[in-house]
């Protein structure tokens, strides 16, 4: 739940790579807005 240097934890266990320390610091944010964004679409989805 914090943004790690290459040797943190492994890979599998990651979210990523981001361009920038800023925006690995703000990837559970972003994550959920996208998130939000899907299930709004989803939803107006018609189905054809």
């Amino acid at each position: 739940m914090r943004v790690e240097p290459e040797e943190g934890c492994p890979n599998k266990d990651r979210m990523g790579p981001y361009e920038s320390e800023a925006a690995a610091a703000d990837a559970l944010k972003t994550a959920a807005e996208r998130n939000k964004a899907w299930r709004e679409a989803d939803r107006d989805w018609d189905g054809d």
